[in-house]
């Protein structure tokens, strides 16, 4: 397991799923954690399992479509812990079932919103905060980010153009900003899950009757993915191991995308 002792992870949508299990997943291997989601409920219970296993770590309420509280979220972090190592922008939503001309402009406006301006301004505030630093020792590397993407952005989804959008969005912020700010010792990446178990998930199932058969059939390894193995890979783009990898969109896709 990678050693992320002494370093500080913000995670974004750390409430539930896969930022659940990536906020755990830092802790266990010795990050303190800033658990940051709109729901004070769930957000305040991973912050508990947390701490019940011997972590470090606190809640921070954050609407990542509103920017002056990624803002705040990313003040109170470096309040508490100093400085800032890793920021994980996972925060997302599934937006509504339907073709393109079912979609109305407020589907589209709070898709980009949530789904796009969450990685921009997350980047953006992290990134100016992780400049203040000083690299540890000579290490090159000063930041990590992680941008939590989809198989919806490397192709199309039918019935999800302004999610399949939103996604392809987020690998092109990811590629930019990774050549932008490589020299200065910040690293960016993303991860694209396929279909995972979490509530976005749950709720494109519930849309329609035989939906998880025809997802599952979908994945050549024959199941779903679980919140646990995308964390796994999450860290593993954030490890000092992997320093050279960076401007990277890591398919998690149990072979969705091989064929």
């Amino acid at each position: 397991m990678s050693n992320f002792v002494n370093q500080i992870a913000f995670v974004t949508g750390a409430g539930s799923g896969i930022g659940r299990a990536t906020a755990l997943a830092f802790s266990r291997a010795g990050a303190r954690v800033v658990v940051a989601d709109i729901n004070e409920t769930n957000g305040q219970e991973t912050t508990e399992l947390i701490q019940q296993a011997g972590g470090d770590a606190f809640f921070v309420a954050c609407d990542v479509a509103q920017p002056a509280q990624i803002e705040a979220a990313i003040q109170q972090t470096v309040a508490a812990y100093g400085r800032l190592d890793i920021g994980i922008n996972n925060a997302g939503i599934g937006g509504r079932f339907g073709r393109l001309l079912d979609q109305t402009q407020e589907d589209f406006d709070q898709m980009m919103a949530v789904n796009v301006g969450s990685v921009f301004y997350g980047m953006q505030y992290q990134i100016r905060q992780m400049l203040t630093q000083d690299q540890p020792g000579d290490h090159p590397v000063r930041g990590k980010i992680v941008n939590v993407s989809s198989i919806a952005g490397v192709r199309g989804m039918p019935m999800g153009a302004p999610y399949s959008a939103s996604k392809h969005a987020v690998l092109g912020l990811t590629k930019t900003v990774a050549l932008e700010y490589a020299k200065q010792g910040i690293r960016v990446n993303a991860i694209c899950p396929v279909y995972t178990h979490s509530t976005m998930v749950d709720d494109l199932i519930n849309k329609a009757p035989g939906m998880e058969d025809r997802m599952r059939k979908m994945i050549p390894i024959g199941r779903f993915g679980e919140p646990d193995d995308i964390a796994q890979a999450i860290l593993w783009l954030c490890a000092d191991e992997n320093a050279f990898c960076t401007g990277q969109a890591i398919q998690l896709d149990g072979g969705f995308t091989a064929g």
